[in-house]
């Protein structure tokens, strides 16, 4: 028995030079999820050579521990590999669990989109 075909985490677009992903579960909470969202986030770096990466969290509502593990692993791999890692979009309820955890400093955060674009 094959395993089911694992649903797309991700939606994952090219502006420019920067890659842009949109998380498409609104709740990041599932460990198994999280696996996923981290191996198909990593393949951007480690398969694709992607070096301007922006997460869009507009989707995002809640993110456990877990997801912001996968995050912190993202940062250290695009900037091994000489890149820049982005977020924007974040709610005030993310956006607080970052700045408890000082990941507010780590990341770098735009408000939007557009302003994300021009920095990286």
């Amino acid at each position: 028995m094959n395993p089911p075909p694992r649903r797309r985490r991700l939606e994952i677009e090219e502006v420019g030079e920067v890659t842009v992903v949109n998380f498409i579960d609104k709740k990041i909470l599932d460990e198994q999820n999280i696996q996923i969202i981290g191996e198909q986030l990593f393949e951007l770096v480690d398969n694709q050579g992607k070096k301007k990466i922006l997460l869009n969290f507009s989707n995002v509502e809640f993110l456990s521990s877990a997801a912001l593990g996968k995050l912190i692993t993202l940062n250290k791999k695009v900037q091994a590999s000489g890149g820049k890692l982005g977020m924007c979009k974040i709610t005030k309820e993310i956006m607080e669990v970052f700045q408890i955890t000082r990941l507010d400093r780590l990341f770098k955060i735009f408000p939007d989109e557009q302003a994300a674009l021009q920095a990286l």
